[in-house]
């Protein structure tokens, strides 16, 4: 059984006989004697400590062993509260880098909502001028007109409902990256408006010959929600889904009961679906995942960072279930409301 020796201070501290040297206690040769003293000590079974080793040569007392031992021990202590000072002042340093850098990217994000919603209301002003004008030809009023004429007049009519659109997405955005995005909760009857946007939807569907279909559920309870942003965004995952869908493929809408309190909205179809590490990426507002200058859809890379932003203001959230080549589908619970009147 092997020999302990009592524990003392010098076990606490590192390189002792270094140290010992380096303050003129013993020279080096005496070192490396006490330490080929210890060494034999150990080879017969003993746990030996240089300071002892030390003392049995009558190198150093007792009380220097103490005293050097002390006062490495005190250095230690100061190296280590010098550390944590140090370590702190860094942590302090480093929160504040991050919090001003934060503040700068909140007040780039700032501008460049207010710079969005600015622009945006620019663009109205005219665009209602010349969608008024172009109401004005199509309907005759300031004159008879060509087939070829009325023709192009109503594709130049299209183009700017389609310009207007995307100007109202912008301040939609704009709104929502101020947090200023209000909603006027009100019951809604989701049967009802699922079948006015079906209907709004149905000759996009037909130019792409994409089948459109909604799943209604009977007496579905009514939902508390902003009709008007909730329309909005059934209409862009339908959009969506039709652009992303080929020609003979299918596009369905389902809203249905899960429970007496939760109401799920689902659109799905069989397009050409989203690669599993790309699914978050396509609730990034100016995002598109082919972003080449020849891709082949359009769009702003608004519509889902927006349909994302209405669904979290109504304290829900919208999840993706895809896979290439196979389709996509997008669904989100609403509550169901309370007022049933």
């Amino acid at each position: 059984m092997a020999l302990l020796s009592p524990l003392t201070p010098e076990v606490l501290v590192p390189r002792l006989g270094e140290y010992l040297v380096q303050q003129k206690m013993i020279s080096e040769a005496q070192l490396q004697k006490a330490l080929a003293y210890q060494r034999e000590k150990k080879k017969a079974g003993m746990e030996y400590l240089l300071g002892q080793a030390l003392m049995d040569l009558h190198l150093l007392t007792r009380g220097q062993i103490d005293s050097a031992v002390t006062e490495q021990i005190i250095q230690l202590r100061n190296a280590l509260q010098d550390a944590n000072q140090f370590l702190e002042r860094r942590v302090v340093e480093r929160t504040a880098e991050l919090q001003d850098a934060l503040t700068k990217l909140s007040e780039l994000s700032r501008l460049k909502a207010n710079f969005v919603a600015n622009i945006s209301h620019e663009l109205r002003t005219p665009l209602t001028h010349i969608k008024g004008y172009l109401e004005l030809l199509t309907s005759e009023t300031l004159g008879t007109l060509a087939d070829e004429q009325r023709s192009a007049l109503q594709v130049s009519l299209r183009a700017a409902s389609r310009l207007e659109s995307l100007i109202d997405n912008l301040i939609l955005f704009s709104l929502a990256a101020r947090g200023e995005m209000t909603l006027q909760l009100t019951p809604v009857d989701l049967n009802k408006v699922a079948g006015e946007i079906i209907n709004f939807s149905l000759s996009k569907a037909q130019d792409k010959n994409v089948n459109l279909h909604y799943i209604e559920q009977p007496k579905l309870p009514l939902v508390q929600a902003d009709q008007e942003k909730i329309s909005w965004v059934i209409l862009q995952l339908i959009d969506n889904a039709i652009k992303f869908t080929p020609s003979g493929g299918d596009v369905t809408l389902a809203i249905q009961a899960e429970s007496d309190t939760l109401i799920m909205v689902s659109v799905a179809d069989n397009g050409i679906g989203i690669p599993a590490n790309k699914q978050s990426e396509v609730f990034e507002a100016f995002h598109q995942l082919d972003s080449s200058s020849t891709r082949r859809y359009g769009g702003t890379g608004l519509g889902l960072a927006l349909v994302r932003e209405i669904i979290s203001a109504h304290g829900s959230e919208i999840k993706v279930r895809s896979e290439p080549g196979k389709g996509a589908r997008f669904r989100f619970p609403l509550l169901a409301s309370k007022d049933l009147s």
